[in-house]
């Protein structure tokens, strides 16, 4: 599984809020997705990615390139590295786990060429009115964002957040382990278990907040206090 990536068109891709249906790239009549977000996806979902060499790449399109993607392979389109990567085998299985928001691989914190990831780790619910009171702001404010949170009035629900090109989408990626009773989790796939145990709270299990956003000047500080703000307080 191999994505070819001209380092040059990240940005404008990503920004892309156009439906496929309107550029006609819409897989069926009922497809709904955005240009930024299949764009998106179809980057990080892809083990190896081929790069064009680009004249019209700076060290801004590389460095946003690697923060999205930082375990991807990058050779060079056309060479035979590539050739060799391209039938190496590709697990279907790994692929799928390492986009599912419980156990995704998401991008850690990072700094480079103006480009910059948060990675927001938190240990209380979002106030969904307050949330929701916010999400203009924060879908605008990263060209992509992803991971899971956890909502007050949904305590027993694992949320997946995905937002590129100034769109969101918001889906029910099923129960937190930590609402399962001790006797459903031997249905869990064990690379799921395997994430909840590396990041366990003892009050709340899997309960949390962790988002990432990485884009071209990213403004860390007011971001992190707007989310911050979203949190339910002590009272509360």
């Amino acid at each position: 599984m191999v994505t070819a990536v001209d380092p040059a068109l990240v940005l404008p891709c990503l920004a892309n809020g156009d439906d496929l249906a309107e550029v006609g790239l819409a897989a069926a009549a009922t497809d709904q997705r955005t240009v930024g977000d299949t764009w998106a996806r179809q980057l990080e979902y892809a083990p190896v990615l081929a790069l064009v060499d680009s004249q019209d790449a700076d060290d801004e399109d590389r460095a946003l390139l690697a923060q999205l993607h930082p375990t991807a392979r990058q050779v060079p389109a056309g060479s035979g590295e590539l050739a060799q990567l391209a039938f190496a085998g590709f697990d279907v299985e790994a692929a799928a786990a390492a986009q599912h928001p419980a156990c995704a691989l998401l991008p850690q914190e990072a700094d480079e060429a103006g480009v910059a990831t948060l990675a927001w780790h938190r240990r209380r619910p979002f106030h969904p009115e307050r949330l929701y009171q916010a999400l203009e702001d924060l879908c605008c404010a990263a060209a992509r964002s992803r991971g899971r949170f956890w909502l007050a009035d949904r305590p027993d629900t694992l949320l997946a957040w995905d937002a590129a090109g100034g769109a969101l989408c918001v889906e029910n990626a099923g129960p937190w382990l930590a609402s399962l009773a001790d006797a459903a989790w031997d249905m869990v796939p064990p690379i799921r278990r395997a994430a909840a145990a590396l990041d366990w709270h003892p009050e709340h299990g899997d309960c949390c907040q962790h988002l990432v956003f990485t884009s071209p000047g990213l403004d860390r500080d007011g971001l992190a206090q707007l989310l911050e703000s979203c949190l339910l307080t002590d009272d509360e």
